[in-house]
C-alpha cells in the first residue's frame, strides 16, 4: 500500500485544508502523516504548522491543489445551479400534478418570495450587462 500514497494529503476543511505531509519511509513501515500546513482557498492564504518552514517543494504543491480545489468548486457551483433548474422544473409539475392543498398552503408564500427573490436578482444583472455591453460598443464606436 505504501508505494502508492502521495507525498502529500489534504484533508478537506470548510475553506479550504490541513496539509500532511505522508511518510511511510520508517522503522515501523506505518504510514506517518506530519502536519505541515493549513491553506484557506478563500483568500489565497497558506499558514505553516507550528514553527515549521514550507520548503519551495511544499509551495509548488499546495498553490497546485489550491488552483485545483478552486475549479472544483467553482465547477460544483454551476452544477448545483443546473440541478436548481431541475428542481424548479420537478416542483412546477409536482405542485400541477401531485401537491395537495395542505402541502401548497405550507409551501407557496416561501417559493414564491424565494422566486421572485432570484428574478429580481436576475433581472438586475442582466440589465447591468446590458448596460455595460452598449456602453463598450458606443466606446468602439467612437
Amino acid at each position: 500500500m505504501s508505494g502508492d500514497l502521495p507525498e502529500y494529503y489534504f484533508r478537506i476543511r470548510e475553506k479550504g485544508a490541513v496539509v500532511f505531509r505522508v511518510d511511510t519511509e520508517n522503522r515501523q513501515r506505518r504510514i506517518d502523516m506530519d502536519q505541515i500546513a493549513i491553506v484557506n482557498v478563500v483568500n489565497g492564504q497558506i499558514k505553516p504548522h507550528g514553527q515549521r518552514e514550507l520548503s519551495p517543494e511544499d509551495l509548488e504543491v499546495i498553490q497546485g491543489w489550491m488552483a485545483d480545489r478552486v475549479e472544483v468548486l467553482e465547477d460544483r457551483v454551476i452544477d448545483d445551479i443546473h440541478r436548481a433548474v431541475d428542481h424548479l422544473n420537478l416542483t412546477a409539475q409536482w405542485v400541477q400534478t401531485t401537491a395537495t392543498d395542505e402541502q401548497l398552503e405550507d409551501l407557496t408564500d416561501t417559493l414564491l418570495l424565494a422566486m421572485h427573490d432570484l428574478r429580481s436578482v436576475l433581472v438586475r444583472k442582466k440589465s447591468d450587462r446590458l448596460l455595460a455591453e452598449r456602453a463598450s460598443s458606443e466606446d468602439a464606436a467612437e
